[in-house]
């Protein structure tokens, strides 16, 4: 709820864009967090784009690991 707090609290700054980005198990709650603020907090809101990707990070060892990530666009209208 924290992230969901400070997205709302943006769009009450005045921001008309929010962007919120995730990458491997938190693709999720990012998904999560979007709905929850279109549907119940900031009931203007949209989604204006959602963009998936890969990208490679190191791990302890030094492998290089294939990681999914997602950014999600939320405007209001």
């Amino acid at each position: 709820m924290s992230y969901v707090l400070a997205c709302v609290t943006q769009f009450n700054e005045g921001q008309k864009e929010v962007l919120l980005r995730a990458r491997g198990r938190a693709i999720s709650h990012a998904v999560d967090i979007a709905e929850i603020v279109r549907n119940k907090f900031v009931t203007d809101t949209i989604i204006k784009n959602v963009t998936i990707g890969t990208e490679q990070v190191s791990n302890d060892q030094g492998e290089k690991l294939n990681v999914s990530s997602i950014e999600i666009v939320l405007s209001k209208k």
